[in-house]
């Protein structure tokens, strides 16, 4: 029995394949690039914001 092969590691910015092990990116442009994207905020997880109880309004 053998395992299927693992699927192919690429680069996340431009999707090219990755040339070694623990690489996450596939060049120095690519790096910069995502390191630029998460200064600026594109990479923000929205979040949903809960309405405050106000401790007076309950009565």
């Amino acid at each position: 029995m053998t395992t299927p092969p693992k699927p192919r590691k690429t680069c996340p910015v431009c999707g090219r394949p990755l040339t070694q092990p623990g690489q996450r990116f596939c060049s120095e442009r690519c790096q910069r690039v995502d390191l630029g994207r998460w200064l600026t905020g594109a990479y923000a997880i929205p979040a949903i914001e809960e309405e405050a109880e106000d401790p007076e309004d309950t009565g």
